[in-house]
């Protein structure tokens, strides 16, 4: 018995911890005691970095109460007395565990009501310059953001900005009523020393309109914040800005951020939403269990600051600016804007660089090794033309024999005429007129052979296929008539241009024609090659050399232009390969068939010059 209740006892000892973790912790609450208007730009920015970080406190809920007390435009005993009856009476039943008191007048009044109003409730101010937390009595419980807000870094922003500074315009409300640049009414001797000033505080706007407007040269604007007309007509402090901004002739020193983008050329600025942060960080650090005494207070919330539109108004250099500014509202060039997109373009046109310029260097190999191939062809095929004249070497010394031996037979029958006693000049004249034409016929013959054997490079020239055919065929006449082969040439009315080197299209011509020759020799007679052009189309011109002969075995016919295919005991089967590497070189097609009443054709094709 005694051992089962020691055991109830410890279960109920250890969950004793779960069930008191268990219990929902009490819901926070902060007061923010403003001394201002809520409802501006800036005020606005303070509210949000203090709520974004006191919204995103994890586990514990915080209610947020704000109170705008409108300082600068009420004041007096019985208006902070009737302040003091409000709040006491608003938050009677309602638990405040931080105050966050914004402004030195508000931590003023925060500190004298709170033995009242919330004894002992730790206190964080914000938007505190320096030298006012030194003037304040040591209070417990009390910590916050301090800043270093003074006329000497607004003056130092105006030489900044304007060269040679010789003038600033103090510009705002009288500075008693100044919420946050009270202070710097005490700066005015030291911060402004050897400058003119111009002071235009304290009084109507549309007093403060005309004097902005006839500033003069090397002179800035001081503006610390205008309310009110001065006349009884209270302005947000936007508007009462944009009015003044509107007129001024020189460029206006701002202490608060949003101003930067209503007209004010910048300054070391007090930056809201991080005075807010900071004031929320602290606040949720009294919440989690941290007495406010042992915090120091945290440095925050002023920058250089400056709009980049009134930098080119006022023609500022950036290099001119304090150190550690930050250029605001930077109209972005094109590629800031664009940045990836650019980049992708660029990188697409440098990827299209480069395979242009890759495609343009293969092409030049493409060429250099088409030329070579075409002076190794032409070196080839002027070796073939010799072996070709090798084999017609009988037939052309039989055709030079003819008319050399006319020559002679000629010349010595003249020698006889002229020895006789009365020579008939008239027949040495004919004798003569034979020698001559024999001679020309010779020359012709070598004319031709010079011709056929020359070596030249391959070279593209417009010529007239019929006549490449003639004369091709011309050549091969002699041979022929001693082969026994009757040779026909059938050519299409008119003239073929083609664009294509002569002396290789007629080695074509000859390796075909002497080919067929070669493949009529077993047959006893009617050995017979013919010769053809015609158009084919309206684009090209088509040659065919057609024989009597026994054909190409079907089997052999996609061979025969293959390099060293030969069917003859001699050959050397680089003719036909040699033929077709010209045609393709022309841009041409060439191929072989066999005929259905027997025989072998070979045909190519040209394109026609345009």
């Amino acid at each position: 018995m005694v051992r089962i209740c020691g055991w109830i006892i410890g279960l109920l000892a250890l969950l004793a911890p779960i069930c008191v973790s268990a219990q929902p912790a009490r819901p926070h609450s902060v007061l923010v005691l403003d001394q201002s208007d809520l409802r501006g730009p800036f005020h606005y920015q303070l509210w949000s970095g203090l709520r974004g970080v006191l919204d995103a406190r994890a586990g514990v809920r915080v209610t947020i109460y704000g109170e705008n007390l409108d300082l600068p435009r009420f004041g007096g005993a019985v208006y902070t007395e009737s302040l003091k009856r409000h709040l006491k009476e608003k938050y009677r039943d309602r638990p405040i565990d931080v105050i966050v008191s914004m402004g030195r007048g508000m931590l003023e009044h925060t500190l004298s009501w709170r033995a009242e109003l919330w004894p002992d409730t730790p206190i964080v101010f914000a938007m505190l310059d320096e030298r006012d937390l030194a003037k304040l009595e040591q209070q417990s419980n009390v910590t916050g953001v301090i800043l270093k807000n003074s006329m000497a870094g607004a003056i130092k922003a105006a030489r900044a900005v304007v060269p040679d500074l010789d003038t600033v315009a103090l510009v705002g409300d009288a500075w008693e009523r100044q919420a946050l640049f009270s202070h710097w009414s005490e700066e005015i001797p030291a911060a402004t020393s050897g400058l003119n000033v111009i002071d235009i505080v304290g009084q109507k706007m549309s007093d403060i309109r005309k004097r902005v407007a006839e500033l003069p040269e090397r002179s800035a604007i001081i503006y610390t914040g205008v309310f009110s007309d001065g006349e009884g007509t209270f302005y947000p402090a936007a508007t009462a800005f944009g009015m003044i901004a509107e007129k001024a002739n020189r460029p206006i020193i701002v202490g608060a951020e949003p101003l930067l983008a209503m007209g004010g050329i910048g300054g070391y600025v007090l930056l809201a939403t991080e005075i807010g942060t900071e004031a929320a960080k602290i606040a949720l650090r009294i919440l989690n269990g941290e007495r406010a005494g042992d915090i120091p207070p945290a440095r925050a919330g002023v920058k250089p600051l400056f709009s980049w539109p009134q930098m080119q108004r006022w023609n500022v250099s950036e290099s001119s600016l304090p150190e550690g500014s930050e250029v605001r509202f930077r109209e972005q060039t094109f590629l800031e804007r664009y940045r990836w997109q650019s980049m992708a373009v660029v990188a697409a046109l440098l990827l299209q660089a480069g395979l242009i310029t890759f495609l343009l260097h293969e092409r030049h190999l493409r060429h250099d090794a088409e030329v070579e191939s075409r002076n190794r062809m032409s070196e080839l095929a002027h070796v073939n033309r010799n072996a070709t004249a090798g084999e017609l070497s009988s037939s052309i010394a039989h055709e030079l024999n003819q008319p050399l031996g006319s020559i002679l037979t000629n010349a010595e029958t003249a020698e006889l005429i002229l020895r006789s006693d009365n020579p008939d000049l008239e027949e040495v004249r004919e004798i003569l007129a034979d020698i001559k034409r024999d001679d020309q016929r010779a020359g012709e013959v070598i004319r031709r052979l010079r011709a056929f054997l020359k070596r030249t490079p391959f070279e593209t020239r417009e010529v007239d296929l019929n006549e490449i055919m003639n004369e091709a065929f011309k050549f091969l006449s002699v041979q022929a008539s001693g082969r026994n082969v009757a040779l026909y040439l059938q050519t299409a009315p008119g003239e073929l241009r083609i664009n294509g080197d002569p002396i290789q299209l007629q080695q074509v011509i000859l390796n075909l024609v002497v080919n067929s020759m070669d493949a009529m020799s077993a047959i006893p007679y009617g050995r017979t090659v013919i010769g053809r052009t015609e158009l084919n189309g309206g684009s090209a011109v088509e040659i065919s050399i057609s024989d009597s002969g026994p054909g190409i075995p079907s089997d052999k016919l996609s061979q025969v232009f293959d390099p060293f295919f030969t069917t003859k005991d001699q050959g050397m089967g680089i003719g036909l390969s040699i033929a077709r590497s010209i045609i393709l070189a022309h841009k041409g097609n060439i191929w072989a068939e066999n005929q259905t009443g027997g025989g072998a054709t070979f045909h190519f094709t040209l394109p026609l010059a345009a």
